[in-house]
């Protein structure tokens, strides 16, 4: 199993920034080969009466991926040493607010979520 824990949403003004954070835990993580290093880590986001989406994801090499509508505004990046997953956004803009979620992909068919963490963006 693994737990993970969203942090650091809130409320901001258009144009402001916030840094989330995904702490991740548990048992599986000390399981040989089952290493934070070794997830596949994303971003997701709901906002009210719309689907969940993919914002943003970092893959075991560091590779990133953005949606279009956070590119260049939004930065993913992990630290494997403290099995922890950040998403710095900045230029905030009303349409991001949602409840961003944190996924992780141990193995091919094996996710786990967090509870996700509320970021409002007033206009």
């Amino acid at each position: 199993q693994v737990q993970l824990v969203e942090s650091g949403g809130g409320l901001v003004q258009a144009g402001g920034s916030l840094r989330l954070s995904c702490a991740a835990s548990g048992r599986t993580l000390s399981s040989p080969g089952r290493t934070f290093s070794s997830y596949v880590m994303g971003w997701y986001r709901q906002a009210p009466g719309k689907e969940r989406e993919s914002v943003a994801t970092i893959d075991r090499g560091g590779t990133t991926n953005y949606a279009n509508s956070v590119a260049g505004r939004f930065t993913v990046a992990r630290d494997n040493a403290k099995n922890t997953m950040y998403l710095q956004m900045n230029s905030l803009k009303a349409e991001d607010t949602a409840v961003y979620y944190c996924k992780a992909r141990v193995r091919l068919g094996t996710d786990y979520w967090g509870r996700g963490t509320q970021v409002t963006v007033s206009s």
